[in-house]
């Protein structure tokens, strides 16, 4: 067979630049919709696959060496790779021609959440700029009316194989087909609309349905949602990363609810009844006289529905009393008034209440 570089009309030390410049220059002079005759055809061939070969790196230092390159260059000695595939497991064992299809990578996108949400879960329609199946050619890489070739270097093998002279004696090796790429096939006539690939740009809506309970940094994996595979291959995942926001009013404690009650002076000196806005609805509480500074309020059942389980968490509602700063005189008064009849000892050092400061720190760190 002709020499690679002799066919793209290159010199031995050209470089990548020159022999793609080349085999365009010729594949636009032979491309069988340029010149039909069947003389052009096999010299299109010929070029196509002396192109393979020089274009791949790897493939043009094993043809200079004097490997056969895919059919070019005479018999010489063979890489220490060749003879221990021959050994170990590679060499004579055809595997076959590959498959066009493969797997589409896996994709991740984060979803925000609001904490409401978190509450009873809910559902998303989610925009995702991904990979899908070309709806020209559903896959098949090929134009409408066209089917992928046989390949008439390999013929349809996908492989090359060759003899090498070594120390051992002569070794039988193969390797991909470099015309076909180890397909056995050649798309004469790709699709014009993902180039070949079987698969396209776009963005499509995915339906989400959200459980209740997630929480920051949680994955939920969506088998078959990611990207679509090269020619019709099958789907990768779609794996969703949580953030769930930060709320104004409302922090988080595992499925528990944290937030806090400011309580005038008088109203937990006498007591009282009064409606809070939760997250899913109104709660009624009653606030005993004598109500303390740090002390917690939990309503049942009003909390964050458990993620792996039944029931919810708690609401746990922090009391903060709140002592006035500003008096009338007319309010100093009556405070004075009320001291004087109380007869209340002075200030004085107790024992630290790690409680109270740790419910403090529950509810402006948690």
């Amino acid at each position: 067979m002709a020499d690679h570089y002799e066919v793209l009309g290159v010199s031995r030390d050209a470089t990548p630049d020159e022999i793609k410049k080349a085999y365009r220059r010729l594949a636009r002079e032979l491309h069988p919709d340029v010149n039909p005759g069947a003389e052009a055809s096999e010299r299109f061939k010929e070029v196509t696959h002396a192109y393979d070969v020089l274009s791949d790196p790897k493939q043009r230092q094993q043809y200079d060496l004097g490997g056969q390159g895919g059919f070019g260059g005479q018999a010489g000695f063979g890489g220490f790779g060749d003879i221990f595939e021959t050994f170990f497991g590679g060499g004579q064992q055809s595997r076959g021609p590959r498959s066009r299809r493969e797997r589409g990578q896996d994709a991740l996108i984060r979803v925000e959440l609001g904490l409401e949400e978190v509450i009873f879960g809910t559902h998303r329609e989610l925009e995702v700029d991904t990979a899908v199946v070309c709806e020209t050619c559903h896959g098949s890489c090929c134009a409408p009316g066209t089917s992928p070739v046989t390949c008439d270097i390999c013929h349809g093998t996908g492989q090359i194989q060759r003899t090498v002279r070594s120390l051992l004696g002569n070794v039988v090796t193969a390797s991909p087909c470099g015309s076909c790429r180890g397909y056995g096939t050649i798309i004469a006539t790709p699709c014009v609309t993902c180039q070949g690939q079987g698969r396209v740009r776009a963005r499509r809506t995915v339906p989400v349905d959200i459980p209740a309970g997630v929480d920051t940094g949680l994955r939920l994996q969506m088998p078959g949602s990611g990207e679509a595979g090269p020619a019709g291959g099958p789907n990768g995942d779609l794996y969703l990363e949580m953030k769930v926001k930060t709320h104004e009013v409302f922090s988080r404690d595992g499925d528990d609810l944290l937030c806090t009650l400011e309580v005038a002076m008088t109203d937990a000196v006498l007591g009282t009844s009064t409606t809070v806005h939760a997250l899913d609805g109104d709660v009624e509480l009653e606030l005993k006289p004598g109500l303390q500074s740090g002390e917690v309020l939990t309503v049942k059942d009003r909390g964050v529905t458990r993620l792996r389980g039944n029931g919810r968490g708690d609401l746990r509602i922090g009391v903060h009393v709140i002592t006035p700063t500003k008096l009338s005189g007319k309010e100093r008064e009556l405070i004075e008034k009320l001291a004087a009849s109380r007869k209340q000892k002075a200030p004085e050092l107790s024992h630290f209440q790690q409680g109270l400061f740790a419910k403090l720190r529950d509810r402006f760190l948690g």
